[in-house]
């Protein structure tokens, strides 16, 4: 039975990816080229905001907190094998990687050369064959955010080809808080002249771009965002 949590959060997120779906079709793309991350931060398994968010067809879902991941994962991975993709959309620690790689489809938030050799060195020792990972860009230069310089992204990428596991899908980067929606855009479109920039090889493509949040996603999707990580936008 539906009840009235399910059909208000199936209504906003039919609402959230019509605009989506407009937005790519201003910019020329396809609107199935931008997946939503539904975050979940703020969810709790009780509030049944997250089972209403599955029974609404949302699979790409994304924690903030690699110990929530993990205690929401093992959750819903029983209840909903097989449905569920987890996305890590903020910082890991070096002594959580091991009990997140299992349980991850994307890490967005690589930022640091030193993180991404030991994710490749544990799912070595946990003999998990693929990592999937974004190199996480500091696109405004503020030195209090976390992120790879743009500067830096080059010297970095290289030593990214000879990891085994690890694989860098892409970029994810976050506008700032700007009262001009045409500084964010700069912003987007700054990490998407970047991705382009970078040469592709097995190891590391620029396939994704994560990149927009509930206050401009639409701007992102403009500007070639091809993952949306959306919170408070649809709760209801």
């Amino acid at each position: 039975m539906v009840n009235h949590l399910q059909e208000q959060v199936a209504r906003r997120l039919a609402e959230v990816r019509g605009r989506i779906d407009v937005a790519a079709v201003r910019a020329g793309r396809l609107p199935e080229s931008v997946r939503l991350v539904a975050v979940t931060k703020y969810a709790i398994p009780a509030d049944g905001m997250i089972e209403a968010l599955l029974a609404a067809g949302c699979r790409d879902l994304g924690e903030s907190r690699p110990q929530a991941l993990l205690e929401k994962s093992r959750l819903f991975d029983r209840s909903h094998p097989d449905e569920v993709c987890w996305h890590l959309i903020g910082s890991l620690q070096k002594n959580k990687i091991r009990k997140i790689l299992p349980r991850i489809a994307l890490i967005h938030s690589i930022d640091s050369l030193s993180l991404a050799e030991a994710i490749d060195r544990i799912a070595e020792e946990e003999r998990i064959e693929t990592v999937h990972g974004l190199l996480e860009v500091n696109i405004s230069g503020d030195v209090t955010k976390h992120g790879f310089m743009p500067d830096a992204i080059g010297k970095v990428i290289e030593p990214l080809r000879n990891l085994r596991h690890l694989k860098i899908d892409g970029l994810m980067g976050m506008g700032g808080l700007y009262s001009d929606p045409d500084q964010v855009r700069a912003e987007f479109a700054a990490i998407r002249r970047l991705a382009a920039l970078i040469p592709e090889s097995d190891t590391v493509a620029m396939r994704e771009l994560s990149m927009g949040m509930s206050d401009d996603f639409e701007i992102a999707v403009e500007e070639g965002a091809t993952l949306l990580r959306l919170g408070s936008v649809l709760y209801v």
